[in-house]
C-alpha cells in the first residue's frame, strides 16, 4: 500500500465495450460518471505509449528488472476489484501497485482508514504525473511517499515510462506542449481541430 451497477442496454454499444477488453475480466459501473471516467482515461492510456494492457504481473517484473530505479508502466490489473496497476522499478526490485477507483477518482492502494489522506485524480495519467512532480520536488520539500510492502517502507520514485511502442511526432509535440506552456487563456484563439488534439490527451507524459 502507499501513504502520507450496471447500465441499461444502450451502453453495449459503447466504445468502451467494443475497445476495452481487459483480458481478466469484465466491468460494471456504477454510474455514468464513473463510466465515463474510466472510458475517458482507457482511452488516454492506450495513447500515452507506456500502457502495457494486457501483460502479467511477471512478465512485467522481468521487462523492468535490468531498468533503472524510477521505471514504470501502467497494465491490466489482475485482481477482479480494480483495472489497472502501476509496475515500478523500485530499490528493492520492481512493485505492483494497484490503482483503485471509486465513482469519480482514481489513486493508490493505501490503507482504507486513510482513503481519504491520499491524492485523489478523475485520470490515471494525472494521477502517475503527480507523483513524478512529487519526486522532483522532494528533495527540498521533504513530501515523500512510500510503498509499504513485505515490512519494508520503499520510497515512490517515478522518473521514467517504459515504452511499449514509439510515439508519433504529432504525440511528441502535444506533450511538450501540454508541459511546457501554459495556453490555457489561449486556447479559444487555436483552431477547432488543434484544440480538440490537444484536448485527447491533456498530460505531459
Amino acid at each position: 500500500m502507499v501513504t502520507h451497477s450496471k447500465f441499461d442496454s444502450a451502453m453495449s454499444s459503447s466504445p468502451l465495450d467494443s475497445k476495452m477488453r481487459l483480458s481478466y475480466h469484465y466491468k460494471t459501473f456504477t454510474s455514468k460518471t464513473q463510466y465515463q471516467m474510466v472510458l475517458s482515461t482507457f482511452q488516454k492510456l492506450q495513447e500515452s505509449g507506456f500502457y502495457w494492457s494486457t501483460i502479467t504481473g511477471k512478465e512485467a517484473n522481468a521487462m523492468l528488472a535490468s531498468e533503472k530505479v524510477g521505471t514504470f508502466l501502467i497494465r491490466d490489473s489482475a485482481d477482479h476489484r480494480h483495472l489497472f496497476t502501476l509496475s515500478v522499478k523500485t530499490a528493492s526490485g520492481t512493485k505492483n501497485l494497484r490503482i483503485q477507483y471509486d465513482s469519480n477518482s482514481f489513486y493508490l492502494q493505501t490503507d482504507p482508514k486513510n482513503v481519504q489522506s491520499v491524492p485523489h485524480f478523475d485520470c490515471v495519467l494525472k494521477l502517475v504525473h503527480f507523483y513524478m512532480a512529487q519526486n522532483k520536488g522532494n528533495i527540498q520539500s521533504g513530501n515523500i511517499y512510500y510503498i509499504y510492502c513485505s515490512g519494508q517502507k520503499i520510497p515512490l520514485e517515478l522518473i521514467r515510462p517504459l515504452s511499449c511502442c514509439m510515439s508519433t511526432l504529432q504525440h511528441l509535440c502535444r506533450k511538450t506542449v501540454n508541459g511546457h506552456l501554459n495556453i490555457s487563456s489561449k486556447r479559444d484563439q487555436l483552431p477547432h481541430n488543434l484544440k480538440d488534439f490537444l484536448q485527447e490527451y491533456d498530460a505531459p507524459i
